[in-house]
């Protein structure tokens, strides 16, 4: 298994059997519901959509939330909500840590919603992105399970936020396939994959190699990484193996920087 920048990566799939099972339900579901709330991670908001939505939504009112904005670019994230309202869609981005900020969320919301009758909403989106904190935030309370680990949902719930206005969460689904190498390792960094999926030390490697070439210096390589946080084997060697499930919950904190793996087309 080739590690860092090297010429082969292994394949990093995850597609478990009740995400088979979510997946082919989606439609149904989707039917029931009025607004279709998609969560992504604005730091990669193109591998972490679901392209199936484009199709089996495209009558539906929809609210795109970015997510991890405080991880994310600054600049990029304002590409991609320029983007989104370029394409005539209704884009937030949100830190779901901050509840002022997932009220942004609540106010998008207001103008999807009907003046009358009750509005059913289904929060959607891959594993990890945050869909049950933008629930909690909505309802203003802990009601949905959030965890910083994929597959925690699994099963459809209903959460009554307002009296007329009701929304289901959904369990994390990835596409069947990923469909580019790009987007498994970035996808495995952010969280959105199992640590038990994939190679860490290879997905590592791949984001300092990445970071390398952009010149972004403060992402340090896991061999210095483990030399400064004295991850050591017998003999001296860098125990690299436990370094590398460092680099990663470090990468999640945003010790590294506020960084963005994608941009819009034309940014």
């Amino acid at each position: 298994m080739a590690k860092g920048g090297g010429v082969q990566q292994a394949q990093i799939q995850w597609y478990p059997g009740h995400m088979a099972q979510a997946m082919r339900k989606l439609g149904e579901r989707l039917r029931i519901v009025d607004v279709v709330i998609e969560v992504v991670d604005a730091r990669l908001p193109r591998a972490s959509s679901n392209p199936a939505l484009d199709g089996l939504a495209a009558r539906k009112r929809r609210l795109v939330v970015l997510t991890c904005e405080d991880l994310a670019d600054p600049h990029a994230t304002r590409e991609w909500l320029a983007w989104y309202a370029a394409q005539g869609r209704t884009a937030v981005a949100v830190n779901g840590k901050d509840q002022g900020s997932v009220r942004r969320v609540t106010a998008a919301l207001d103008g999807l919603t009907d003046e009358t009758g009750t509005t059913r909403a289904m929060v959607v989106g891959i594993p990890n992105t945050g869909k049950s904190t933008i629930i909690n935030g909505l309802l203003r309370r802990t009601a949905a399970k959030a965890e910083d680990k994929a597959g925690v949902t699994r099963s459809l719930q209903w959460f009554r936020v307002r009296p007329k206005f009701e929304v289901m969460d959904s369990p994390g689904i990835l596409v069947p396939k990923i469909a580019t190498p790009e987007a498994q390792w970035q996808l495995a960094l952010t969280g959105a994959l199992p640590r038990e999926r994939f190679d860490a030390e290879e997905v590592v490697g791949k984001f300092v190699a990445w970071a390398r070439g952009r010149g972004l210096t403060a992402v340090p390589t896991l061999e210095d990484f483990a030399r400064t946080r004295s991850f050591a084997r017998h003999g001296g060697e860098p125990d690299l193996h436990n370094a590398a499930g460092a680099f990663l919950k470090d990468f999640g904190e945003g010790k590294f920087g506020r960084l963005s793996f994608e941009r819009p087309e034309g940014a």
